[in-house]
């Protein structure tokens, strides 16, 4: 993806102004710096952090990276995140987004990143929502461009399913589990 990733990963960080006073963990690749000392990559991990909200995230994109409009792919992986803030829709060409080991418990909040165009790779297991039920087939339904949920690839029988069971018109029907209450 351009770049080696800007890695604030297990830096103990609990909002994003704690970030701006890290320097990122070094990788293999080594990081490249523009004239103006910021990262071109776009690419950023936050993970194994103790994040519970996003406040202050694009000041600290904005920051950190060269493009910040052109950030694609954001790992904030086992953290505490309870919702998924408005501020990932903001990110118009993010493509891949790690969130699986949060506390999100609202399989709702999926909806909100149907307005992400690119969003092909998403995770979200290791959330209180797992315990929903069918989920993968709600996310599905939700965002019917992903090619990867959870590390496993959509498949096409997926995303038919997910049409024929997450469709509006079949939520509050008689199905087999309705009729068994």
């Amino acid at each position: 993806m351009y770049g080696a990733p800007v890695d604030l990963s297990f830096k103990c960080l609990s909002s994003m102004t704690d970030a701006l006073t890290e320097e990122p963990n070094q990788g293999l690749r080594p990081l490249k710096r523009n004239a103006e000392k910021k990262f071109c990559s776009r690419s950023l991990r936050l993970n194994n952090n103790i994040i519970t909200d996003l406040s202050g995230f694009n000041d600290m994109v904005s920051a950190f990276l060269s493009e910040p409009s052109q950030l694609a792919w954001v790992d904030l992986s086992f953290n505490d995140i309870s919702h998924i803030d408005p501020v990932l829709v903001e990110l118009k060409e993010l493509r891949v987004l790690y969130l699986h080991g949060n506390s999100i418990c609202n399989l709702s909040e999926v909806d909100k990143l149907g307005a992400l165009p690119f969003l092909h790779t998403l995770t979200l297991h290791g959330n209180t929502m797992e315990n929903e039920g069918s989920n993968r087939g709600y996310v599905i339904a939700a965002l019917p461009h992903l090619k990867k949920l959870d590390f496993s690839a959509v498949t096409r029988q997926e995303r038919i399913m997910a049409q024929v069971w997450h469709r509006p018109g079949n939520l509050g029907k008689n199905t087999r589990k309705n009729q068994d209450n």
